[in-house]
C-alpha cells in the first residue's frame, strides 16, 4: 500500500492505517458515478455509500462504482453518517466524509487526512472559506448561516472556525468518544463543538467546492436553508449546557 500514490502523498508509510470513506447520499444517481470515479480508492479500505431512502438508481450506481451500500430509509443526514458508521469493520482507523453530489472533490481528500496521518490532528476539516468556491457553487443562504453559525462556535466556545463544511476526515476513536447523535441538519456543527469540549486537536485545511449536480435538498429553497440555520444554531446553543 506504502507504494500507491494516494498514499505517497499523504506522507510515509501508511500500510497499518485503515480508511474509509462515508458518502451520505439521497437521490445522487446524476452525480455519484463521477464522485466514485474521482475518488483516490488507493486511500481507502473501505467505500461505504449511505442510501438515504432514494428513489432513483442511486444505490444501483454506488454498487456499479464498486462501493459498499448500506440504506438508511428514515431521512436525515445524520442519520444516513450513523448507519455508514454503524456497517464499518472494526479495523478502520480513519474516517472521511464527503457529500455525494460532486460539490467535494474527491481527489483532495488525502488533503484531509495528511495531518491525521503525520500525528498532529484528530479532526481535519474541509474548509470552503479558506479554499476556492467555484462561482455560483454557495448559495447566499449557505454563505450567510455559515458565517452566523462559526461566530456563534467562537463566542460561546472561543475557537474560530471558517466553515461547517462536510467533507472532513477523523479518527475512528475520536469519533467514538464524540458519541454523535444527531440525526440532520445538526451533525456537521455537533462534532466541531464537541471536538472543542472533549479537547481533540482541530485543524482545517483549504478544500475546493464546485457546483453540485441535481438539485440541493436544503440550500436551494429559503425554507430549506432556514430550517436547517435554525437547528445548527440550536445544537451549538444546547451543547453549551452539557458534558
Amino acid at each position: 500500500m506504502s507504494s500507491d500514490p494516494a498514499l505517497a502523498q499523504a506522507g510515509g508509510n501508511t500500510a497499518a492505517v485503515r480508511i474509509a470513506a462515508v458518502l451520505p447520499a439521497l437521490n445522487e444517481e446524476q452525480a455519484l458515478a463521477q464522485v466514485l470515479k474521482e475518488l483516490p480508492w488507493s486511500l481507502f479500505a473501505s467505500v461505504i455509500v449511505a442510501d438515504n431512502g432514494s428513489t432513483d438508481r442511486t444505490a444501483e450506481v454506488a454498487r456499479a462504482g464498486g462501493a459498499q451500500v448500506v440504506s438508511e430509509p428514515r431521512r436525515g443526514y445524520g442519520r444516513a453518517c450513523l448507519a455508514a458508521l454503524a456497517a464499518l469493520s472494526a479495523e478502520i482507523e480513519i474516517v472521511v466524509f464527503l457529500d455525494a453530489d460532486a460539490s467535494d472533490d474527491p481527489s483532495e481528500a488525502v488533503r484531509l487526512v495528511e495531518p491525521i496521518l503525520r500525528g498532529e490532528a484528530d479532526l481535519v476539516i474541509g474548509s470552503r472559506a479558506r479554499g476556492h468556491a467555484q462561482p455560483g457553487s454557495l448559495f447566499w443562504t449557505q454563505r450567510v448561516g455559515n458565517r452566523l453559525a462559526v461566530g456563534l462556535i467562537r463566542l460561546l466556545y472561543g475557537h474560530r472556525y471558517t466553515d461547517l463544511g462536510p467533507f472532513r476526515a477523523i479518527r475512528r476513536s475520536s469519533l467514538k468518544q464524540l458519541e454523535m447523535s444527531d440525526l440532520n441538519f445538526g451533525w456537521t456543527a455537533e462534532m466541531q463543538v464537541k471536538a472543542l469540549k472533549r479537547g481533540l486537536r482541530v485543524e482545517e485545511v483549504p478544500v475546493s467546492y464546485r457546483r453540485r449536480i441535481g438539485r440541493s435538498k436544503i440550500s436551494g429553497t429559503v425554507r430549506g436553508a432556514t430550517l436547517a440555520a435554525l437547528k445548527i444554531a440550536w445544537t451549538i446553543l444546547r451543547l453549551r449546557f452539557v458534558k
